[in-house]
């Protein structure tokens, strides 16, 4: 049986992990996580994570970047998995977490949906077989309440068309304030806000009288949820410190 802790679990995301996680036969959740420490009559909730005294096999966190440094603290102190799946982090806080990943086992990804994260492996693959020879434009859509813009998917698939080019692309977020063509080393990235869109995103290759797009449209939040379930089975049994993601996942199917 794998024992979970769920930060953040009054959240949205929160309440969709404990649901995937109830609907587990292997699952059991062991307690969760939450800043104002609501009751669950399912299971035992904290307001932090220094206030668990048990033991668990591995923890997901759908919370926010706030509480990076606390759930750090409680992984490598009590060498407990964490599966890491909260966007908008700093370059500070990214830091930590790789300075973390040398003491307990750490899977971090922009987004914990298995389709965007074979996604991005086609993107990749992509980019390397067009080279030079096409414009690759990013657009992401979400919620009107998701606070970060652009998304932590659309920075990862940015970053995998970067991995597949021949050269080094600057990212371009706002074109409103530059008044020139377009520069062929640019990945342009557009970010959409409004109503209950849960997540797409598409990215554009386009070529002299040709236009690729690949996109990933998420019908609900239940797919980043039992990503991050999947990911927490394949975590447990990393047993290895170190930094791992999506990317290590998919190579095993693809």
């Amino acid at each position: 049986m794998l024992k979970v802790l769920i930060s953040g679990c009054n959240g949205h995301m929160g309440r969709v992990v404990a649901q995937v996680c109830r609907e587990a036969p292997d699952v059991e959740i062991t307690a969760g996580f939450d800043l104002l420490g609501a009751e669950n009559e399912e299971f035992p909730v904290f307001s932090s994570p220094a206030e668990f005294p048990g033991q668990a096999d591995v923890l997901i966190d759908f919370s926010s970047p706030a509480a990076l440094p606390g759930l750090l603290e409680f992984g490598t102190a009590r060498r407990i998995p964490l599966v890491l799946a909260t966007t908008g982090y700093s370059e500070e806080q990214l830091a930590a977490v790789d300075t973390a990943a040398l003491t307990v086992p750490i899977f971090r990804s922009g987004n914990m949906s298995l389709g965007v994260n074979v996604l991005t492996a086609l993107v990749e693959k992509a980019a390397a077989a067009l080279g030079d020879g096409f414009d690759v434009e990013i657009v992401e859509r979400h919620h009107n309440r998701k606070v970060d813009a652009p998304s932590g998917t659309a920075l990862m698939l940015a970053q995998a068309a970067a991995e597949g080019l021949p050269y080094s692309p600057e990212y371009v977020y706002d074109r409103q304030s530059v008044r020139r063509p377009r520069d062929k080393r640019e990945i342009g990235i557009s970010s959409v806000r409004g109503g209950n869109i849960v997540g797409d995103h598409e990215v554009i290759f386009a070529g002299r009288d040709e236009v690729i797009e690949l996109k990933h449209s998420a019908m609900s939040r239940e797919v980043f949820a039992s990503g991050a379930l999947r990911a927490a089975r394949f975590l447990s049994r990393a047993g290895v410190p170190g930094l791992y993601s999506m990317k290590d996942l998919v190579s095993q199917i693809i």
